[in-house]
């Protein structure tokens, strides 16, 4: 059977800010007062990138490849489960085309970060960064977000073929 050309993927993801922990999103180490809860480092803009890719490639979510309950990923860096996934989707014969992802934060700001956002996302599925944009929006204190309870992640991706698996 031929394999599409290209394949759409899509990934959402939220995690609930808390004290004593870093904010950490796309791999932006964020200099806020509370972090993301979360088994790994709980980069939400990550992992709704990954899931994204997980989508697009067929293979399911996150959780079933780095389980909340497996020590190994404990505290781990979102940055090489994403590597990871990007691994997963090129097995496959794809690569990532483009993105295009939502951060939903009341706080902190996120827009001074966006730009580092999608270099360190590009680098490491070896893209150009003109490929990935990260936006950022609030909620209008409207909802967990809103009330500054938690952030959200969004990802919306292009995968192509790049070459027929044997």
């Amino acid at each position: 059977m031929e394999k599409p050309e290209v394949k759409i993927g899509s990934g959402y993801d939220v995690h609930r800010l808390v004290s004593g922990r870093k904010l950490i999103i796309g791999g932006v180490n964020i200099d806020f007062h509370r972090g993301l809860l979360g088994h790994s480092d709980a980069d939400v803009l990550i992992h709704a990138v990954c899931d994204a890719i997980l989508g697009a490639a067929g293979l399911g979510d996150i959780g079933e490849h780095f389980s909340d309950t497996d020590p190994e990923y404990k505290g781990i860096s979102s940055t090489i489960l994403l590597k990871k996934c990007g691994a997963l989707l090129g097995e496959q014969g794809y690569e990532v085309s483009n993105m295009d992802c939502i951060v939903f934060a009341q706080v902190p700001k996120i827009s001074p970060y966006k730009k580092k956002m999608e270099e360190n996302i590009a680098g490491i599925l070896n893209m150009a960064s003109n490929l990935v944009n990260v936006k950022a929006t609030t909620t209008e204190t409207l909802g967990l977000i809103g009330k500054e309870q938690g952030i959200a992640a969004q990802c919306t991706l292009l995968v192509k073929l790049i070459q027929e698996k044997l």
